[in-house]
């Protein structure tokens, strides 16, 4: 199976693909909570290609939740990034496949992640760089978890984005309960106050996640808050 073309690969193959990886670091509940949401990402709304992965009018992913990133590295493969070879590589000492992803390292990977709170503040910047360089057609997404908004970086960066109109800007939080503090009315009070689009749907739903993904926001920033359910809740960082 591994040896197919990536138009060739479908959302049930992703499970064997995540299944060459192994080791003892592999935070499986963190990453199989992201892959419904990243395979729609990639399958059906970003407008990138891995054979000009450096296109400039490129839509940009982040995944801030770098931590577990093995569905990351199976829907980046799937989608023709990386050569599925690699994957049984993965966490060893000499690939470019790493417990956290590795922008220097990896094709159709646009930030090094793992440290929590940073993606939605260089996504902030990077809508700030596209205004300025007058690219006016690519899309920022970013990918959360609910316990990283605990970061204080990332209200700074909510609110500066609410009050820039960040229309270009999309975020999807996966909610699999792990927050320890959480908000009044939900998470999606904490983007809504600040100006933001927000609906919440279930993070299992391609169908739902597809139309999250992709309703109008005119004039602001949009998030999406994806419902799972934990499964393991001793399988931290979130």
């Amino acid at each position: 199976m591994t040896d197919l073309p990536a138009t060739a690969y479908r959302f049930e193959d992703l499970t064997a693909l995540m299944s060459l990886m192994t080791g003892d670091e592999k935070h499986g509940t963190a990453a199989t909570s992201t892959l419904d949401a990243l395979w729609v990402l990639y399958d059906q709304v970003l407008k990138i290609d891995p054979d000009a992965p450096d296109d400039a009018a490129r839509d940009r992913f982040y995944l801030s939740k770098g931590h577990g990133p093995m569905a990351f590295y199976a829907v980046l493969t799937a989608k023709g990034f990386l050569d599925p070879l690699l994957l049984p590589t993965f966490g060893a000492f000499d690939s470019p496949l790493g417990y956290h992803p590795d922008r220097n390292l990896l094709p159709g990977v646009e930030i090094s992640a793992g440290s929590l709170g940073h993606g939605l503040p260089l996504a902030v910047g990077t809508v700030l760089g596209h205004r300025a360089r007058g690219l006016i057609g690519p899309r920022v997404f970013v990918l959360l978890g609910d316990g990283e908004l605990e970061e204080g970086s990332n209200h700074e960066a909510i609110a500066f984005a609410g009050y820039a109109a960040m229309s270009e800007l999309t975020v999807v939080v996966i909610d699999n309960t792990s927050t320890s503090l959480g908000w009044p009315g939900g998470i999606g009070s904490r983007f809504t106050v600040e100006g933001w689009s927000a609906v919440r749907v279930d993070g299992r739903d391609h169908d739902a996640l597809q139309r999250a993904f992709t309703m109008a926001h005119r004039d602001r920033p949009h998030v999406i808050v994806a419902a799972v359910e934990p499964k393991d809740p001793t399988d931290l960082p979130r």
